[in-house]
């Protein structure tokens, strides 16, 4: 028996759960942190390292007494992070500023010119994201601050991502040439990969600003898959942790890509890591590109595989913004959905209020929701915004099927599926598939799966799901609600890809709000 600390960094809070090697996750603990917004710049969204380290602390040492767990017994500590979280730091590695959040979409700009840039020179790398770069991932956000921060150029080092900062932060890691990058973290967001030498060439990015020379040299180190050891805690944060010194953790992660191992993903799977935003998740031995989609990145899931992500910019943040319109929590206004049926609404709703991650990438779209009357409730728009998301999810799905990536489960993981079974069950009636559910929260149990493999308790990371991933429970599809979703989704469809692209054909729409009106009488009668 041994047991590790998996760390997950979320949009809000840390989560540490202590995993016990023969009997899963012990106990769990979570501290949260500021998110700093600004209400004039919607797309304004940072957050302080110093706050993320000191939560950690706070978790850490609230599992450990809750658990009654000895830190020195602790074998290994693995942490995953939300990304593309990036910060730009100077000598020692100290930030120059806040991290930009994976939410942060200020660098839209700066996402399309690389895009533009990068089609007209031919470039592979942006076929490999999908055809489009995104106002999420690093190079744009580290353009937009290298332009908006004059005075702190000539201090700059290199960037991070966030998974990457925090094991060099807790290894004692303080130049370039030590640290240990992530896959993951560089591969879905910065457009690296092997097959090409690494990051884009120092040519490609000096045509997309002057500001970008040098930077390819500054993103120095080791890039390496998570089966492998960023470091060792050093004796500082041992004692903040409450842990022994000299532990090893693994080069770290997304969180939704660990989140997937802790679901129990293999070939075949796709799984939903619903929270804040969607991320869609699926592993290949062999994959092709897939257009519109985020990544196509070997070893980022799972080291003996080429990992595949997608995702929606919003979900539970869409569901959080309505109850706050509404003077409500969304748990509150969940209350009596469940007695809901398939487009009893009569309304349509985009789930685009913070843009188009996939297919479309498009930062620039906002919610749309379609077929109000004067009696629609919040309660409506939320049931609405579920069934919305489910839609999205499913075009998502289609998109990668069509590309051979093999879509034989479903697996809704993530925070909201454990807290929200009308979600679980429009999943499975819009997507027309059973959704399997892990029986608890996933979230981070990746990190201590990756924690135990550090810690060579076990030598696959397959072992490792078998002995402590937690059990899938399945909600089967309801044949009458799937029958009026065909329906329904044929209008989503139409209306998405419509309204979501600039120059797209024109197409009737004049029949979406009668039957919209028709399917809501229907369902109403029964």
């Amino acid at each position: 028996m041994a047991v590790v600390a998996g760390v997950d960094f979320g949009t809000l809070s840390v989560r540490v759960t202590l995993v016990d090697s023969q009997y899963g996750p012990i106990g769990t603990a979570s501290a949260s942190y500021p998110l700093h917004r600004r209400r004039e710049d919607p797309d304004f969204a940072t957050q302080s390292h110093g706050d993320q380290m000191a939560a950690l602390a706070v978790a850490m040492k609230d599992a450990l007494a809750a658990t009654g767990i000895s830190g020195g017994s602790v074998e290994a500590i693995a942490l995953d992070t939300t990304g593309s979280s990036v910060i730009p730091v100077g000598e020692g590695l100290e930030p120059l500023d806040e991290y930009y959040l994976w939410c942060d979409h200020r660098a839209h700009a700066e996402a399309e010119e690389i895009t533009t840039k990068a089609h007209a020179r031919g470039l592979e790398a942006i076929e490999w994201c999908g055809g489009v770069y995104s106002h999420e991932w690093g190079f744009a956000k580290l353009l937009h601050w290298l332009r908006h921060n004059p005075g702190k150029r000539d201090l700059f080092v290199t960037a991070l991502e966030h998974c990457d900062m925090v094991a060099a932060t807790l290894s004692g890691v303080k130049s370039v040439h030590q640290l240990k990058r992530s896959v993951c973290a560089m591969g879905h967001k910065w457009m690296w990969n092997p097959k090409w030498g690494g990051l884009p060439p120092e040519e490609f990015l000096v045509s997309v600003d002057p500001l970008l020379a040098g930077v390819r040299a500054k993103m120095g180190g080791q890039y390496l898959t998570s089966d492998k050891v960023a470091g060792h805690l050093s004796p500082g944060w041992a004692e903040k942790l409450g842990l022994r010194a000299g532990i090893p953790i693994p080069v770290g992660a997304f969180d939704a890509h660990w989140d997937a191992l802790g679901s129990h993903i293999r070939e075949g799977d796709v799984v939903n890591v619903v929270g804040t935003s969607t991320c869609i998740i699926a592993m290949a031995r062999d994959a092709e590109l897939v257009p519109g989609v985020c990544g196509v990145v070997p070893g980022s899931v799972h080291p003996g595989y080429t990992g595949i992500e997608a995702g929606l910019s919003a979900t539970g943040d869409i569901f959080e913004a309505i109850a706050h319109r509404a003077g409500t929590r969304v748990y509150e206004l969940s209350k009596g959905l469940e007695s809901f049926r398939a487009g009893q609404t009569g309304l349509l709703r985009l789930s685009w209020d913070n843009g188009d991650r996939t297919v479309l990438v498009n930062p620039e779209l906002g919610g749309v929701t379609l077929g109000w009357n004067l009696v629609h409730t919040a309660q409506d728009e939320l049931f609405a915004a579920i069934e919305g998301t489910a839609f999205h999810t499913r075009i998502i799905l289609e998109r990668m099927a069509e590309h051979g990536v093999r879509v034989d489960r479903v697996i809704n993981a993530g925070g909201i599926p454990q807290k929200n079974e009308v979600l679980n069950q429009v999943y499975a009636n819009v997507l027309n598939k059973p959704v399997l559910v892990p029986a608890g929260v996933p979230t981070s149990l990746g990190s201590g799966i990756m924690a135990l493999m550090a810690a060579g308790i076990y030598k696959t990371i397959e072992e490792a799901q078998k002995a402590v991933c937690l059990p899938l429970r399945t909600v089967e599809p309801d044949r009458r609600s799937v029958d009026v979703y065909e329906r329904l989704y044929t209008l989503y469809k139409d209306v998405y890809f419509a309204l979501g692209q600039r120059h797209a054909p024109a197409l009737p729409l004049g029949r979406v709000l009668p039957e919209l009106r028709e399917i809501a009488a229907e369902a109403r009668l029964g």
